[in-house]
């Protein structure tokens, strides 16, 4: 896989997927940009729901499930020293409809532990949690 990344001037830059789709990147004003776009850090973390969410639902799927709804709330936390890396990332997943607890954990654990290649490039520990209709799951992740 390859991209290109072009300045834009000042810290904005913008670059092309290789399926084509554009991604501009900024820093915010007091660190020189004009916040014209997501900061790199803020798009590792979107890289990481979305790589695992896109795991979860095809999992489910393969096991003829489908959530009635699901998004995550995703958390980083950073080094305080540069360079600045993720030392720790948490993911809750919340998901509604007739899923069993148990396809649910698999379908986290498989993502995390196994399929999500943007975790797996991370030198962070990822962990997880989940709700199913409201109700919290109570077995760790």
């Amino acid at each position: 896989m390859n991209t290109s990344i072009k300045w834009n001037g000042k810290m904005s830059f913008s670059g092309t997927t290789p399926s084509g789709h554009e991604v501009k990147m900024d820093a915010a004003e007091d660190f020189g940009g004009e916040n014209t776009g997501a900061r790199p850090t803020e798009l590792l973390l979107n890289a990481v729901a979305g790589c695992t969410g896109i795991d979860i639902i095809s999992i489910l799927q393969k096991m003829r499930l489908s959530p009635a709804s699901f998004y995550m709330e995703v958390s980083g936390t950073r080094a305080e020293d540069h360079p600045k890396r993720f030392t720790a990332i948490h993911i809750h997943y919340v998901l509604e409809g007739d899923l069993p607890e148990d396809k649910v954990i698999r379908a986290i654990q498989l993502s995390k532990d196994k399929y999500c290649s943007v975790s797996q490039s991370l030198n962070a520990e990822i962990t997880a949690g989940y709700s199913i209709n409201g109700v919290n799951g109570e077995q760790k992740i």
